[in-house]
């Protein structure tokens, strides 16, 4: 990669509580996939810029504190005077997570007119697809598309009935890496029996530099202009939820665009990040010495 570790890296997108059930309790645990990353960017000393907003009520203040507690700049955390923070309820089945995501929240309404970025601010723009669900959003997301030269990492997140397949496509042809997981690559028409065949067609079809395509406890396959590299995770010690897995992989693989890591180095640190979340409740820890062998 051409990038040097001075890269900007920006994140658009969704903050918000994931609110888990037990019999006992309700657990809420800071989250949403942009939010994640940062937190997981931050530790790693990579200083990101986000851009997301909030209600002005408690959960947008503790996300807020949070935030500033951890050293994320909060000057792009807009705050929304008519909607609330976002809350999303997650509950399991099988292990698996799925999720109940609130509508008409405030990151829905990020006004990118709010935004205060750097002169020189071009660097990596991560975005998912969820933050893009509105009309609005989209209509403010293209101008912050529009207002600097951006290298576009797009996480595909499908969450139904939150994304269409006209914008989708459209968000896949400017971005330069894309990540997806082998339901999202098979969901939007690439069904090839062989996966290798389906990531080239998927490549071909869109033009990024890099498909990025996750398989679960069958690791990471990864399509570049030198080829094919593949990692399977290691045996998990310790299995608490999935929730945020994806995200700490993300967030490493950025990490090692920025730092002009070789593809493989990149893929085993972001695979045991990940699988080290896995071994949490939710989808960020709360002391830095988590990150600490990933550091050294």
């Amino acid at each position: 990669m051409s990038e040097s570790p001075e890269t900007q890296i920006t994140l658009f997108g969704e903050v918000l509580f994931d609110c888990f059930s037990h019999k006992e309790f309700e657990e809420q645990v800071l989250g949403g996939a942009p939010f994640n990353i940062c937190f997981h960017l931050q530790a790693l000393g990579d200083n990101p810029v986000f851009i997301s907003r909030v209600g002005r009520d408690v959960l947008g203040e503790k996300i807020i504190q949070q935030a500033k507690d951890w050293g994320i700049s909060t000057s792009n955390i807009q705050i929304d005077e008519e909607h609330p923070t976002g809350k999303v309820q997650v509950t399991f089945k099988d292990d698996e997570p799925h999720y109940d995501i609130k509508t008409d929240c405030a990151y829905d309404y990020i006004n990118t007119s709010e935004t205060r970025l750097p002169t020189n601010s071009k660097g990596i723009l991560y975005h998912g697809s969820l933050a893009l669900r509105s009309r609005y959003a989209k209509t403010q997301f293209k101008k912050l598309v529009d207002s600097r030269d951006w290298d576009i990492f797009l996480d595909v997140n499908l969450r139904a009935p939150w994304w269409d397949q006209q914008s989708l496509f459209q968000w896949i042809k400017q971005a330069k890496w894309v990540k997806l997981n082998i339901d999202e690559l098979r969901a939007l028409g690439f069904q090839q029996s062989n996966l290798k065949t389906a990531i080239k067609a998927f490549q071909d079809e869109f033009s990024c530099e890099q498909v990025i395509v996750t398989q679960g406890a069958d690791g990471v396959t990864v399509l570049t202009p030198e080829g094919f590299f593949k990692e399977i995770p290691g045996k998990i010690n310790q299995f608490v939820d999935s929730v945020g897995a994806g995200d700490a992989f993300t967030a490493v693989y950025i990490h090692g665009l920025i730092n002009s890591w070789s593809v493989q180095k990149t893929l085993t640190a972001a695979q045991s990040l990940a699988s080290k979340i896995i071994g949490i409740r939710g989808a960020t820890p709360n002391n830095k010495t988590f990150y600490q062998s990933l550091l050294s």
